[in-house]
């Protein structure tokens, strides 16, 4: 199982609600080159969290790849979201190469406990960074880190 893991690009500062700050130019660039270390990946379905940088951070993704899989929006996906409640909905999945587009402190969390097993060592995510996680299941502390790679 591969899980690709990618903190959205650099957003702007401030928008009426957190949730609805967009991307800046140089996001979108970010973003653009974080996803050229997709190509040529079995990608199977795409999971985004419903905040817009994240939304926009798929969709820049999805055309560069001309991915025509699922793309879907998941409401744990969030900054503050539980590990738990991601590794609850995960293991229902079938699929076998997923991306995750979501946040930090989330993603840095969910991607060391992935690889460690402890939720007090969490990848260093800059925005557009991208972690690829393999491993036989998808579980805390049984996933290896085969890359991180971060934009610049």
């Amino acid at each position: 199982m591969k899980v690709w893991l990618l903190r959205h690009g650099e957003a702007e500062p401030r928008a009426r609600t957190d949730a609805e700050r967009n991307l800046t130019a140089a996001g979108r660039l970010e973003v653009k080159s974080a996803a050229v270390y997709l190509l040529d990946q079995p990608l199977q379905v795409i999971l985004v969290s419903p905040y817009q940088r994240a939304q926009q951070t798929a969709e820049i993704v999805r055309q560069t790849l001309d991915f025509t899989g699922p793309v879907e929006t998941v409401p744990w996906l969030t900054p503050e979201s539980d590990p738990n409640d991601a590794m609850l909905y995960l293991d229902r999945r079938a699929e076998q190469h997923l991306l995750l587009v979501t946040h930090q402190p989330f993603v840095g969390v969910l991607g060391g406990w992935l690889i460690s097993g402890h939720r007090d060592t969490p990848l260093p995510m800059a925005t557009a960074s991208l972690a690829e996680l393999d491993g036989e299941h998808l579980a805390a502390g049984l996933m290896r880190l085969v890359g991180l790679r971060h934009p610049g």
